[in-house]
């Protein structure tokens, strides 16, 4: 079911206990689509696209050396976005299951456009679900501005082709973070991001940090916001894996 692809996970990949870091992932995340787009006819009929929102649960993780096979397919869809699961599986047992909801857009405007006839049938063979529509998940406010917020410095490396700063970049933060709280990701776990608008290059970036003991599920998470002259770009949380 799906496209399949696999390739070894490599030491820049990885945090100094050899795990596979989230920015990591979501490279491979990327890498998987733009591979699928380049085997058939949507990288013609269907080019652009942009992730609003990615989820990642870590059930057991990936570590280094080993090789994974990832494996995609539309788990829902509507006539101009689609959730796209991702599979990620390792020789060694690791297992990663991924979803993200991507918004087909045209390339000169950068908004939401309809899915060709030909990628609407494609992406139907998977799921029978058509009536896609966009529920955000994170909505905690967020907070006031502190002394304890951080910089987050844009590289020119971390800009796509959009000149907005790369979906993989912003998992870089959470990594920094994860240094002060490795319980976790010591168990199985879910990290959830939400784009909420784009930053451009040269745009200017504060990180808002937020460590719950116990939030509502009564299970410890910690929460990250991207705010850019004010505005909240984007949210995170991360947190045991429900169930």
């Amino acid at each position: 079911m799906g496209f399949a692809s696999t390739w070894p996970v490599r030491a820049g990949d990885v945090d100094p206990y050899h795990r596979l870091r989230f920015d990591a992932t979501a490279r491979y995340l990327q890498d998987i689509a733009w591979e699928e787009m380049q085997s058939g006819f949507f990288h013609r009929t269907d080019p652009a696209w942009i992730v609003r929102r990615t989820v990642i649960d870590v059930v057991r993780p990936v570590h280094w050396p080993d090789r994974v096979e990832l494996r995609r397919w539309c788990s829902a869809m509507s006539t101009r976005w689609t959730n796209m699961r991702v599979r990620i599986t390792s020789a060694d047992g690791g297992l990663i299951e991924t979803e993200g909801f991507w918004i087909n857009i045209n390339e000169f405007t950068n908004m939401p456009t309809r899915i060709s006839d030909e990628g609407l049938a494609e992406l139907g063979r998977t799921t029978d679900e058509h009536r896609l529509r966009w529920r955000p998940w994170l909505t905690d406010p967020t907070p006031p501005e502190s002394d304890v917020d951080l910089p987050f410095p844009v590289r020119a490396t971390d800009i796509d082709q959009y000149n907005h700063v790369n979906n993989a970049a912003y998992w870089q933060a959470l990594e920094q973070y994860l240094v002060d709280y490795p319980k976790l990701v010591a168990g199985p776990h879910r990290a959830v991001i939400e784009y909420i608008a784009p930053v451009l290059a040269r745009q200017h970036i504060s990180v808002r940090a937020r460590y719950e003991p116990g939030d509502r599920t009564g299970h410890p998470a910690l929460r990250l916001w991207f705010v850019v002259g004010g505005v909240t770009t984007t949210a995170v949380r991360i947190g045991p894996l429900p169930g």
